[in-house]
């Protein structure tokens, strides 16, 4: 999963993506809120840490922000060196998720972040299949069945599983680049752009299917659950409410 670090603390931040990226996460620091607001006009994460003391702003108010700001609740954990019971309940309260104190410990870290992605994204973590509607993901023998029709998954079929993991919220470009070809992969935007299409076709996400996988203008794409008029369906409103509040 996609996480960022927001940790002014070169050594911490550096710790935090170590520790992360060793269960294959993949991180990305940022050392002031201004930059993190800047990464999120064009980008997107799964899980955002976050410390309590940053140079241009403080914790709860970057938390604060987060929840007013973007239209999707990311699961935030807070770090931080702060023990009373009070910045606890003030942190919990701006919109946290969970609590860390430093010094982190290694397990705990990937056991909290681990715990905070299995609920926002239960589909990730069906044992053997996942699925939604007529749509049925094999992850462990890499193929989809729609309509009783078995479509082995290449490696970029994987943008499919990565848009139906997040129904209804949008991926950044760069989200689906490091998710399928990787981080440091020079990646031509036509390139991404026709995989995306080849996915719909082959996979008929098309609203008259009760799906809809298109681009977000300057930002990257969104698959969307439609009634047969094409409006958003509450039944992916439903989903990810209750996934929200689990």
């Amino acid at each position: 999963m996609r996480i960022a670090i927001l940790e002014d603390d070169l050594t911490q931040s550096e710790m935090l993506r170590w520790v992360l990226e060793s269960v294959n996460h993949k991180c990305h620091c940022f050392a002031t809120f201004k930059s993190f607001q800047t990464a999120l006009y064009r980008d997107s994460f799964d899980l955002v840490l976050l410390d309590w003391v940053l140079p241009d702003s403080s914790g709860p108010k970057v938390m604060h922000w987060i929840r007013e700001t973007l239209h999707i609740k990311v699961p935030v954990l807070f770090i931080t060196s702060k023990t009373d019971e009070e910045n606890i309940v003030e942190a919990l309260n701006a919109g946290a998720d969970d609590y860390m104190i430093k010094p982190i410990r290694r397990g705990e870290l990937i056991a909290r972040v681990n715990a905070l992605l299995r609920r926002a994204y239960p589909e990730l973590t069906a044992p053997e299949v996942f699925e939604i509607t007529d749509l049925e993901f094999h992850p462990k023998f890499s193929t989809i069945v729609r309509h009783t029709k078995r479509v082995v998954m290449t490696q970029k079929n994987s943008i499919c599983a990565s848009a139906v993991s997040h129904l209804g919220k949008p991926l950044s470009r760069s989200h689906i680049q490091e998710t399928v070809w990787g981080r440091d992969t020079d990646l031509p935007s036509r390139t991404m752009d026709t995989h995306i299409s080849r996915v719909r076709s082959k996979l008929a996400l098309r609203p008259e299917q009760g799906f809809r996988l298109t681009p977000v203008y300057g930002f990257g794409y969104k698959l969307e659950q439609v009634d047969h008029e094409g409006k958003s369906s509450d039944l992916a409103k439903i989903k990810r409410q209750l996934a929200e509040n689990d």
